[in-house]
């Protein structure tokens, strides 16, 4: 053999079902490069024999095993074999001698472990790994090349993460630099990961955890050591020399992100009031080996409560209401009338009221439509409104208070906002609808929009039902007309809608404009044409 390289030696034992798995030949090379990867299966020792030939004089050589998951126990055992045991048959017979098999290593955790020593001339080794808890996956690699550079890259004497800065939906790391990151920085580079879970002691492991939660490792990414783990998946570069993979799971978001050198972070887009832990790996692009700083977690700042808003008297606001946050929304108004009358008109989705006066409830429902509360009071009295999404997505309402109740910006409404359609008036191209009018004379706004059966359901969803004609496209507008009628039994108006197509569903709405110019806008009708006529 040549000097500085290993002779390798491979067993040749009887095969037997006691000893199948002994039979697995490991490779192991004295030259630094990828880790070799083995999958180890429930309760099943796994043996792995080599033999280490430098001449008669003892040389050094070193042996790292990553866990990928679980805690695992893994020991090394010696047998001091006699010159005659070069012969494998020899060497298959002294095996099952036990006093000849002398354990010099042995671990149990989860942590990467090192194991340095002395080789012995015409010695068998034996590696031993158990998996306790459940099937998962190691890295092992054995070297004697020592005068090579490092394997794996270096970590500094001081390995901690340090948070120097908290945000309601960032943190902010720093790190010392890796020795290995000085000497050699083109072939080195920093990859963080987060999550809600917990600390990782190796990015074999944090590897693990992204791959069971369902995301696709891409090929080109070199954080895998395991390479027939590696699957095609998209990646998101975020600059030139940073890029970030993210995965939502049941579990909560897993994400890793590839900074180069660069040893400060600003993990961006989290959530507030919410713990999270960090782990910086350094890694060596060549031979995908790494090292772990120790984790750090910290927690983001919650999210400031929303100022209160003040009402003005007789003033509308509209409040969009996060579905995600359930948070109530606030809003103060300060009486200076005896009688007052708060109008909510919910623009989106149903949502939530709650009006208290001077700390006691007086009013409290779901809106889904125009509601009026009218109270009475004293001078002064102060009011707190709470408004509450109770979609699952985003709702939005209009308010207004107001004590002048012979001023209202909103109009007199009907009984009912329902638009109704006969159908023996339907024929193939019109059709017939009728609503509800008021005392009041008032402005109605007909439109027609047409649309395919698959738009129906999402048309009559995010309609936002504070948007007036304004909001349509000209060519949707059917016509405008005012009415009205003392008797209420008599204040219906019917309109026929010509022109359109035979078989087509069509949109239909109509908005009610009072005085003041705020609109309403009734439920949506939606018909279709007669095919054949």
């Amino acid at each position: 053999t040549k000097a500085n390289m290993v002779e390798l030696a491979w067993l040749k034992l009887p095969l037997t079902s006691d000893n199948l798995q002994d039979w697995i030949k490991l490779f192991f090379s004295s030259r630094p490069e990828y880790p070799k990867a083995f999958a180890l299966f429930l309760i099943h020792i796994y043996r792995y024999y080599f033999v280490l030939e430098e001449g008669r004089a003892p040389a050094p050589f070193t042996i790292t095993v990553t866990p990928c998951d679980v805690p695992i126990e893994w020991s090394i055992l010696i047998h001091k074999a006699s010159a005659s045991d070069h012969d494998t048959q020899e060497v298959s017979k002294s095996q099952k001698t036990p006093s000849m098999v002398s354990t010099i290593f042995n671990y149990k955790g989860n942590s990467v472990e090192t194991y340095v020593g002395m080789s012995s001339y015409s010695a068998l080794y034996m590696l031993e790994f158990l998996s306790t808890e459940r099937d998962t996956h190691i890295t092992v690699h054995l070297t004697t090349d020592t005068t090579s550079g490092h394997l794996y890259p270096e970590l500094p004497v001081d390995p901690r993460i340090d948070v120097i800065g908290i945000g309601h939906t960032t943190v902010t790391l720093a790190w010392k630099h890796s020795p290995s990151v000085l000497q050699h920085r083109e072939n080195i580079q920093y990859c963080l990961l987060v999550n809600e879970k917990h600390n990782y002691k190796s990015l074999c492991a944090a590897e693990t955890a992204i791959r069971s939660s369902g995301m696709k490792l891409p090929p080109t990414l070199v954080l895998s050591l395991s390479p027939y783990l590696l699957e095609p998946q998209q990646v998101m570069i975020l600059s030139n020399s940073e890029l970030s993979i993210i995965n939502k799971a049941s579990s909560g978001e897993v994400r890793q992100i590839c900074m180069g050198t660069k040893n400060t972070c600003t993990v961006p887009n989290l959530s507030p009031s919410t713990q999270y832990y960090f782990d910086v790996f350094v890694v060596n692009l060549l031979t995908n080996a790494s090292a772990a700083y120790t984790g750090t977690f910290a927690r983001t700042l919650e999210e400031p409560e929303p100022k209160m808003m003040e009402l003005k008297d007789g003033k509308v606001i509209q409040v969009v209401l996060d579905a995600k946050k359930q948070k109530f929304y606030s809003l103060q108004y300060q009486a200076r009338h005896k009688r007052i009358q708060f109008t909510f008109q919910s623009c989106r989705g149903q949502v939530q009221v709650h009006i208290t006066k001077n700390s006691k409830t007086v009013a409290s429902e779901n809106i889904s439509g125009l509601r009026y509360f009218s109270l009475k009071g004293n001078l002064l009295d102060t009011y707190l409104v709470q408004l509450r999404s109770t979609e699952q997505s985003n709702s939005s309402v209009k308010v207004q208070v107001s004590s002048h109740f012979h001023k209202p910006l909103f109009p007199l409404l009907p009984e009912s906002l329902k638009i109704k359609s006969f159908s023996k008036l339907r024929t193939c191209n019109s059709v017939t609808i009728a609503w509800l009018g008021t005392q009041e004379e008032s402005k109605y706004c007909v439109y027609k929009k047409r649309i395919e059966d698959h738009q129906v359901w999402m048309e009559l969803q995010n309609t936002d039902r504070c948007a007036g004609p304004e909001s349509r496209h000209k060519s949707e507008k059917v016509l405008c007309k005012y009415f009205y009628d003392i008797n209420l039994q008599r204040a219906v108006t019917t309109e026929t809608i010509k022109g359109l197509d035979a078989g087509t569903l069509y949109l239909f709405d109509v908005y009610l404009i009072g005085p003041s110019g705020i609109p309403v806008r009734y439920h949506s009708k939606v018909v279709k044409t007669r095919k054949k006529c």
